[in-house]
Formats: C-alpha cells, structure tokens, sequence
C-alpha cells in the first residue's frame, strides 16, 4: 500500500470524509423559535420564556443564553445564562404593556447557534388567581354560613351556648368579696390594647365594674401599659355613671404601675398582700409572672378566675385559680354575658364551621388510608384530586 500512490489518495479521501461527517454531527445546533408569554396568575411584569429543540435527545452544550430587546432586530442584551438541558425562563421586573422581544444562544465549545427572534410577548396583571379558586369558594361557603346564623339570631331563633362555669361565677365572687368587705382586683396582664385577648375583656371589665358600683365595691385595676390604663379607666368611669354611682369611680384605683414584666408582678403582690382582695379576676395576656400572680392571689384567700389565649400559661392558672376560661370562652365572653344577634350569630357560625372541618379532614384522611390500603386508582385518584384542590397555591 506504501508504493501504491491510488490507494494513498483514497485512503486521504476518505479521512478526509470522516473528518468532515464528524465536524458536521458536532457542530451546534440552534433551538427552535422560542415561545414568550405572560406567566398567568401574577401580578405583572412577567414574561416565560420556552424554547424546544428539533433533535430529541437535544444535543449536548455547554450553556444556553437568553437575549432580550424592545426591537425585533436590534438592542439585544444578556438578561440570563442558563444550564444546558433549561428549557424555560420566567423573566422578571418588565413593563406591563410594553412588547419585548427574545433569542435564544446555545453554546458548545466555542461554537454557538441562534434561534429565531420571539415576540413581541407583553405581560400584564391579572384581577384573580384561577389556581386560588378554592379559597374564594371556601371564603363564600364560610361567609354565607355567618350571614344564615346572623339572620337566624335576629329572627329570635333560640341558640343554645354551652355554659361557662367562670363566667357563671363571676356574680358569686362579686358578692362573696362585698359581704367579706374585701375588694376587687381585675388585671389586662401584660397585654396591649392592639391584644385580642384585651379588648375581649374589656366588656368583662365593664360588668365587673357595673355590679362593684351597684355593691359600692372598691375594684382595683392595676396596668402595665398607659393605653390599657387609659381604656380601663374610661370602661369604669362609664360602668360607674351608667350604675348612677359615678362619685364612687376613684382614678387611683385603675393606675399604672410599670411596664416591667417581673416589676408589675411584684406590684400587683404588693397590692394583693396589702389590700387582700375577696375577688380576683386575671384576664388578658400572661406570660412567666402568672404563676407568681395567681399563688400570691390564692394565698390571699381570694376566689380567683383567669382567662388566657396564651396556652403556656393555661396550666399555672388551673392549678392556682378557681376558675379558668381557655383560649376562645374569654373572646365568647361578652356574647355570653349579654347576647347580641350579630356575636350570637357569629358565635354559632364559627362552632358550625369548626365542626364541618372536623368532618371533612376526617373524610379525607379515611378516603386516603381506603386507596392507600386497597391500592385503588379510583380511590387513589379522587383523593389526589381533593388533596390538589384543597392545598392553597401561592
């Protein structure tokens, strides 16, 4: 073959060929025109950008760019470098309204290939999430559910409320402390006036205030926060003037002490050791001093009732007081004491709604141990599909 020059040229040829075939089979090749359109369900100012490849497997590269213009064929700009086997972008921080324009770059090597020009895609916001239709739909079930009990309680309906022991006591320890010729100690707690839990015990405050005047009871409301004071000392006033007893409202005895939180601990033992209140009534926010507060009351021989929704504190005043409210009997509280159609409603809707939760995720939970159990598609499948549409989408 070395003499043979026919067969040399052959052979070179076909090195040549195979060179050739090979050089053709590596070099890049571009995507296909990308798509550019508005990502639903958004606020604006979002375009996705989706490009495809005509090979299938797509061919092997480095890296993919994406460029961005407001022209279809000038004034393109880098806006991302991507990973090689990325098939979409969600670009952000865009106009609403305006037309952008995109390409696609795939690099291998130092060989790179360009898709078409996409576009022009615009982005805007839309008014309603389609993907939190199931929120909506829950929203309306729940509304419509207060609005037939609200109804339902100023037609005159009778609905029954489950009794409340402490609230049921609170005229007993009211008496108790007036034939002992002891007073009344009432207290917030460390709460603020922007706390659930104290402005739920203000119309509790105004009670205890209206019967102390009736009994010409001293009542004590030590605070911890000057707005509190300021709040409480108008409830009373008021309590006191509706009573026709306003000469007794003294505003010494609805002060402040301090908003130091073991500092108005040892205030109010202070008061509690010193004036050994017959009555005494812990409703708002707790938090380490209850235990302190509670025993110093219980040494006092005071009958004693708390109400909390702070659930650490829940057990140092069941095992120190009288009487406990937990959680949602201390936001019940004013309905329950004096009934009215729109809390009475509310109250009912929300012990309906709370009940129908109970059932439904206990529907749910059966429904997935059946398929889980069974191996069911049907069954596996219905309760993907409620699974799916009850997990809220954000």
């Amino acid at each position: 073959m070395a003499g043979n020059p026919a067969k040399l040229i052959a052979a070179g040829w076909l090195l040549m060929t195979v060179f050739t075939l090979l050089v053709a089979l590596a070099a890049v090749v571009p995507p296909q025109k990308p798509a550019a359109v508005d990502v639903p369900n958004d606020e604006g100012g979002q375009i996705r950008v989706i490009w495809t490849w005509a090979e299938d497997p797509p061919p092997a590269l480095d890296s993919i760019r994406l460029y961005r213009s407001v022209s279809s064929d000038s004034g393109f700009v880098v806006v991302a470098t991507e990973p090689a086997g990325s098939t979409e972008y969600q670009d952000s921080g865009l106009q609403d309204g305006t037309g952008y324009y995109y390409l696609v770059t795939a690099y291998a090597g130092d060989d790179s290939a360009r898709s078409p020009v996409a576009g022009p895609g615009r982005s805007r916001a839309q008014w309603f999430n389609t993907a939190r239709t199931n929120i909506l739909v829950a929203m309306l079930a729940i509304c419509l559910v207060f609005f037939i009990y609200i109804a339902r309680a100023r037609r005159g309906a009778r609905m029954f409320i489950r009794k409340i022991a402490g609230l049921d006591a609170i005229d007993d320890a009211l008496g108790r402390a007036t034939e002992m010729g002891k007073p009344i100690l009432f207290s917030f707690g460390l709460g603020y006036i922007t706390d659930m839990v104290v402005i739920a015990a203000l119309p509790l405050l105004r009670r205890i205030a209206r019967r102390s005047a009736d009994y010409s009871t001293r009542l004590l409301v030590p605070n911890s926060d000057p707005i509190v004071m300021t709040a409480a000392q108008e409830t009373v006033r008021e309590a006191y003037t509706e009573a026709g007893r306003p000469d007794l409202y003294n505003t010494d005895n609805v002060n402040f002490l301090t908003s130091d939180q073991f500092g108005y601990a040892a205030g109010v033992d202070g008061i509690l050791l010193r004036d050994r209140p017959g009555a005494v009534f812990w409703i708002g926010s707790f938090f380490a001093e209850s235990l302190i507060m509670a025993e110093t009351g219980h040494s006092v021989g005071a009958i004693q009732l708390a109400g909390t929704a702070d659930t650490a504190q829940l057990p140092f005043f069941v095992a120190a007081c009288d009487y406990t409210m937990i959680g949602e009997e201390v936001f019940a509280a004013s309905c329950y004491l004096r009934p009215e159609p729109v809390m009475l409603g509310t109250i009912k809707g929300e012990d309906f709604i709370r009940l129908w939760l109970v059932v439904l995720a206990a529907a749910v939970v059966l429904l997935g141990t059946a398929a889980t159990a069974t191996g069911s598609p049907l069954l596996n499948a219905a309760f993907q599909t409620v699974v799916r549409w009850a997990t809220p989408a954000y």
